[in-house]
């Protein structure tokens, strides 16, 4: 039997109407639903089912809609497509609408046979969105098959929502936590990396000898590497640190995976370059081989990373797609509402006599140690040094944490050797501005050198915990003082603590002196990172029960367990930085939880507390946080500061301690002779890491895709699929047409809630399936959010949202089908009389179906696509002048100016449905034009390789099917009305 059926043609079957795509054969017919998704493909056998042409009927005469159907009817049919014909095939089916700048990276991508990519955008830019895009496009083009995630476990769950909720990408996670139960569930001789196609791994956990094999053998053909920078050590990287080790390890694994020249790789990371060449070189040799020696001192060297680096800040991407980016006009200018910048603010506290004294005891023990330990050996020396740091930072840190170090015994204790001795203490007593390991990092260090802590170091704890409540502890005070402040501003504060007691022990103080409505959690490293999110979201959610109540504040107490990934803008606005970190760059990293995109507020508060009077902070404050804080003034932006740099200053400042006492701390620190070379050292080494950095911004910035480039993909997309608002106005009418209780609060934040109960019996049970039936039977308020992250018995305002689409389906179902019971917001026929024309002007919606024939590296694939246009033309059929694209989408905006006699309104349309046969020769031909204009789009986006567009086709399914026919009359005197041309 052959097959009568072409490929894009209209088939009737099971009650309605398909569209035959290129997989079906004689006996079996493969079909997708007419303006359906992939997911309601279903296969159909001729010899069984009744199968026959079907052609598109014409719209009827008798079924008028009113002046805002068409518009309706034209988003119910664009939210439907879930496969564009634009080069761009994933766009429609994800529920993001990405910046524009976040499409650079996917057209650099899109120009590689096989996508190698180190994206180094800035923090809080939307790398995770912008891999995220490449990688749905992939799959969806077949370019790859198999996915993989490697990042920290701390932000594997976080990886797993953003794949899911904006892209549809269900990943399992491959965690030291979930690997067991994954296995159980393997065939014999069957990898996990093979059973689940898409995955997210530990990092820590994948570069274990057993697994690290698995995957290499098993590794997916498209990997993602989050926080790359951890994943390679320089070449002269001190051996022996566990830091250098873990690297070590990464980087092995990661050179295997990326010696696949057929494999995807893309290397995330907002800190490539952290000062040492080697190791930025290393991790350019994992994206492509030969650019580990390039000379990037010339133009042709430049230009070749250039095609495989993105890096850029947040001014270069505030503004974008405008005049001063070399475009004509700024129609497509976008402002992305970053933060305009963060208010700061340095707040001292005093020491009470008692913990003043303590401190001093403290001290005194501490300098008798070190002298003591001095004459026993190197080794000896080095345990007492470190223990010395973690007795001082805890006891600045909290009575709490100190009565805790006091009492347990020093990491360093158990080293064989003095270079042993820093391996276990360097850790946690630094705050590294590389450390990738913050897992374990909060926890109070111990300060006894034995398994039982001296008399006088218990005598110091035992003083300690006494210290604890607001009466001695000047402190907490003091954050009293300051997050009351931020609370009455309206603020959301997180403070950042260094170690777990401390943190525990500011929850508990706090609970209850921040008034009733102020809700307060602690999030520390005692839970796994799949818990930290959860209270986060449970302390949201308890606040947002009392949302209406303006005295409702959320407090967060964290430790830097939360300091990187985690994104934390949609819920708290402020930091405030209850213990000083030793290296600023980790204020970086806490202060860029908040502010980053998405964040609403537009200054972000910034309060970093220090103690002028116990020695320590306030000489870290002048030396490390004065140069960091000057040279992000000079450059604009933030430049890490070297380890070796804040380890120095630190060293210098508690070796002064030791020496002269807090009394001394009055003195200047350089003023030492012994210490001004080290210092002098320290600022030629920060300077030159600010000169590079400065350097590098004009060296690397992102030159291969112009902004020009990226407006025009931009006007396409947006001409094909709408935008944001779109589908939240279509939402909101739609509803409201259909008999539901909308409530929309205009708050400015876009959402709104709408009750289902009085909606047609099909809405409602459509809404059932995708929400909870219980939701709608008990006619409770269903909340629609401008985000995409939502929870059970929310909808998402997003194209891609299920509630979204059967809203769409049932507005579409119901135009088409005149027969639906109850109310039907669009139809396909209306005449409007209105001012916004001059003369008679008819808006035709027409959908085109084109066959599209995409070359890759795995071969032709075959697909049928569909796109949405409106054509609009002035005066009769036969004499039709046709207006451009720009004036029809004008005329959705045309609102009645007077009423439309009902006769003369079927006159009219009438006349347009009777000519519709005239407009056939425009509509091929604007289908032609259509087509061209596509198959130039996929030839422009993969300009660079001409392997990818070889045998690339689109060509227009004939004929367009004809969705609606809108005729808008010009407003004319009474007297004229009946002899208007109409």
């Amino acid at each position: 039997m052959s097959l009568t059926y072409t490929a894009g043609s209209l088939v009737a079957a099971r009650g309605r109407e398909w569209v035959v795509l290129p997989e079906s054969a004689s006996d079996m017919l493969v079909l997708r639903p007419l303006g359906g998704s992939e997911d309601d493909i279903a296969a159909v056998f001729p010899a069984f089912e009744d199968v026959r042409h079907a052609e598109f009927a014409e719209p009827s005469p008798t079924d008028l809609g009113d002046q805002r159907a068409a518009g309706l009817l034209r988003t119910a049919l664009r939210i439907g497509f879930r496969s564009g014909a634009g080069p761009f095939r994933s766009l429609a089916s994800i529920a993001v609408e990405p910046r524009a700048y976040q499409l650079v990276p996917l057209l650099m991508a899109l120009r590689q046979r096989t996508v190698r990519l180190l994206i180094s955008d800035d923090v809080g830019i939307g790398k995770t969105v912008e891999a995220g895009l490449i990688a749905k496009e992939l799959l969806a083009q077949g370019e790859a098959t198999r996915l993989a995630v490697l990042c920290s476990p701390a932000l594997a769950e976080q990886w797993q929502g953003e794949l899911r909720e904006k892209f549809g990408i269900d990943a399992e996670l491959v965690l030291a936590s979930t690997v067991t139960r994954l296995e159980r569930g393997l065939e014999l001789g069957q990898s996990l990396f093979d059973k689940h196609p898409y995955t997210i791994i530990s990092t820590d956990f994948i570069k274990s000898t057993r697994h690290r094999e698995d995957f290499v053998r098993n590794c997916p053909d498209l990997v993602i590497v989050d926080e790359a920078h951890s994943c390679v050590a320089a070449d002269d990287a001190g051996q022996g640190t566990a830091s250098s080790s873990s690297n070590q390890l990464r980087y092995e694994l990661l050179r295997r995976v990326s010696a696949d020249a057929d494999r995807h790789l893309l290397l995330l990371t907002a800190t490539p370059h952290s000062g040492k060449e080697s190791a930025f070189r290393n991790l350019l040799g994992l994206v492509r081989p030969e650019l580990a020696t390039v000379n990037l001192e010339t133009p042709a060297g430049r230009a070749k990373l250039a095609e495989y680096f993105v890096a850029r800040k947040r001014a270069d991407v505030r503004t974008y797609l405008t005049k001063e980016d070399g475009l004509s006009d700024d129609s497509l200018a976008e402002r992305t509402a970053f933060p305009s910048d963060r208010w700061t603010k340095d707040e001292p506290y005093k020491l009470s006599p008692a913990y003043r004294a303590l401190l001093d005891d403290a001290i005194a023990y501490a300098r008798d140690r070190v002298q003591a330990a001095g004459e026993q050996g190197r080794r000896e020396a080095r345990v007492a040094w470190w223990s010395v740091i973690a007795l001082l930072r805890s006891m600045v840190s909290s009575p709490a944490a100190a009565a805790q170090t006091l009492k347990t015994r020093s990491e360093s204790a158990a080293a064989r050797t003095a270079q042993e001795a820093d391996v276990l203490g360097a850790p946690v007593a630094a705050d590294s501005a590389e450390n990738d390991r913050l897992e374990g990092m909060d926890v109070a260090p111990g300060a006894a050198e034995s398994e039982e802590a001296g008399a006088r170091l218990l005598e110091l704890s035992q003083r300690a915990a006494d210290l604890v409540g607001p009466a001695e502890d000047a402190k907490l005070k003091a954050l009293t003082k300051h997050l009351k402040s931020l609370i009455a501003e309206g603020y959301h504060p997180i403070v950042f603590c260094r170690y777990i007691p401390t943190a525990e022990y500011l929850a508990t103080q706090l609970e209850g002196k921040l008034g009733k409505k102020t809700k307060i959690a602690a999030v520390t490293g005692t839970l796994s990172p799949q818990q930290r999110l959860e209270r986060i979201e449970q302390l949201a959610a308890e606040s947002a029960e009392e949302e209406g109540d303006p005295a409702v504040r959320r407090v967060l107490i964290a430790t830097d367990c939360l300091s990187e990934g985690v994104n934390l803008q949609h819920h708290f606005d402020a930091v405030v930085h209850y213990d000083l970190a030793w290296n600023p760059t980790r204020h970086d990293q806490r202060e860029g939880r908040v502010d980053r995109y998405g964040q609403k507020r537009d200054q972000v508060r910034v309060i970093t507390m220090f103690g002028e009077d116990n020695g320590i902070d306030g000489k870290v404050l002048e030396v490390l946080f004065a140069k960091h804080r000057q040279i992000k003034k000079d450059l604009g932006i933030s430049v890490s500061v070297p380890d070796e740099t804040a380890s120095g200053v630190t060293d210098a400042v508690v070796e002064w301690l030791l020496l002269h006492g807090r009394q001394g701390s009055q003195e200047s620190l350089f003023e030492l002779d012994s210490h001004q070379e080290s210092f002098e050292r320290i600022e030629r080494e920060w300077s030159s890491a600010a000169e590079r950095e400065k350097t590098s911004q004009s060296k690397y910035a992102q030159r291969s895709i112009h902004p020009e480039e990226v407006a025009r993909e931009v006007a396409a997309v947006r001409a094909a699929l709408g935008g944001a608002d779109e589908v939240r106005d279509f939402a909101l009418e739609a509803l409201r047409d259909l008999d539901a209780v909308v409530r929309d609060p205009r708050d400015g934040s876009g959402d709104f809630t709408a009750q289902a109960g009085g909606a047609p019996a099909g809405l409602r049970d459509a809404l059932a399936a995708t929400l909870g039936g219980r939701l709608i039977e008990e006619d409770r308020e269903i909340p629609f959010r401008t985000t995409p992250a939502v929870g059970r018995g929310e909808a998402a305002l997003v194209r891609t949202d299920p509630a979204i689409g059967a809203i769409a389906s049932y507005v579409l179902d119901s135009a088409l089908d005149a027969n639906t019971p109850g109310p039907r917001p669009a139809r396909r026929c209306g005449v409007v009389t209105t001012d916004a024309v001059t003369i008679r002007t008819t808006l035709l919606l027409v959908r085109y179906r084109f066959h599209l024939t995409l070359p890759s590296r795995t071969g032709e694939r075959q697909l049928v696509a569909e796109d949405a246009r409106l054509l609009a033309y002035e005066g009769m059929p036969s004499r039709a002048r046709w207006l451009d694209d720009e004036a029809a989408a004008a005329l959705l905006a045309a609102r009645a100016s007077a009423n439309t006699h009902e006769q003369l309104a079927r006159n009219q349309i009438g006349r347009a449905l009777d000519g519709l046969p005239d407009l056939a020769g425009h509509l091929t031909e604007y289908g032609t034009s259509l087509a061209a204009e596509l198959d130039a789009s996929h030839r422009r986006v993969r300009k660079a390789n001409e392997e990818i567009v070889r045998g690339l086709k689109v060509v227009p399914q004939e004929p367009a099917d004809v969705l609606g026919v809108y005729v808008y009359l010009p407003q004319q005197p009474a007297s004229t009305v009946s002899g208007a041309e109409a």
